[in-house]
């Protein structure tokens, strides 16, 4: 057996090794994920607490809690939902501003929001609705999004389009709608356009942060979450996917893993940018190397 998949096999956390026999194994997976201790942290949030407040907010929770596959309806998934549903369908927010013809919106908040709130099961609520139809709307012509007021036009923003695609997608998915998938592969299409990571002028990173990735990458953009998004729009086996995939894959440890190296938050009882769950600051990382396993997977390697 490979070595990173039996190494997240004796994972503490039910959700990833349900995962690991799902994805990576072929085999069924039944293990009760409410049982585990970082999922218990995500739904023990405080209600009082700003939503957006990086990144112990239930903006960021609900992120974290689909992707270890918190079952649609848990009533403390779904409560939290309500709180980020509130706060972002709110009619104060729905009009983007708009320069120079382009609609400036931070794509992420709304992405991230559309995507856990499909995955919980709420694709049918109204605002849930408004969120799809809004990113459409503000979908940049390159395929991206934008929220830098002085931003030239000539490129939507990467960090604040990966979400939107992943959104969408998921939108898609719960409903069928099309439009939602048109705009999602529109948005992979951008990534795929500089083979995820390179300049179209020199062929040069774009930003050379972007090839280290980080879990939870929240709103930031990097190969892997890229490669994430792009598997789940079947893009994976694009060949414009390669270098990333190549890059991925020398990042990978004689003990099968991917380590964590630079992070986007920190642990509790940090002074800012805290999270309710300690992923690991540095070391091996049972969710990079479990999405980079599912990545090389969908990719064929």
């Amino acid at each position: 057996m490979d070595a990173g998949v039996k190494w997240l096999l004796g994972s503490d956390e039910p959700a990833v090794r349900n995962m690991v026999r799902r994805d990576l194994l072929g085999e069924q997976a039944s293990e009760d994920v409410l049982a585990g201790a970082k999922v218990q942290a995500l739904l023990g949030g405080d209600p009082k607490k700003n939503p957006y407040s990086k990144y112990s907010g239930a903006h960021w929770r609900i992120v974290s809690m689909v992707e270890l596959e918190v079952p649609a309806g848990e009533p403390r998934a779904m409560e939290a939902a309500e709180q980020v549903l509130t706060w972002i369908a709110n009619p104060r927010r729905r009009k983007a501003t708009v320069v120079n013809g382009l609609p400036r919106r931070c794509g992420s908040m709304e992405g991230n929001a559309l995507a856990a709130c499909c995955r919980l099961g709420l694709a049918g609520d109204p605002r849930v609705q408004w969120l799809a139809e809004g990113l459409l709307e503000w979908q940049w012509p390159d395929g991206g999004w934008n929220c830098d007021t002085k931003a030239t036009g000539r490129r939507s923003s990467f960090h604040e389009s990966h979400a939107p695609a992943w959104g969408l997608h998921e939108y898609y998915e719960a409903t069928g709608d099309t439009a939602a998938r048109e705009g999602a592969i529109r948005a992979g299409e951008l990534f795929l356009e500089h083979r995820v990571f390179r300049r179209l002028s020199t062929g040069a990173p774009i930003n050379r942060r972007w090839l280290q990735p980080s879990y939870p990458p929240y709103w930031h953009y990097d190969i892997l979450q890229a490669l994430l998004v792009l598997s789940r729009l079947g893009l994976a086996k694009d060949e414009r996917a390669s270098d990333a995939l190549d890059e991925l894959e020398t990042q990978r440890q004689p003990d099968g893993r991917w380590h964590a190296r630079l992070q986007w938050w920190r642990p509790a009882p940090a002074n800012s940018s805290q999270d309710v769950v300690d992923w690991g600051h540095k070391g091996p990382s049972e969710m990079l190397t479990l999405n980079a396993l599912r990545v090389l997977r969908a990719a064929g390697r």
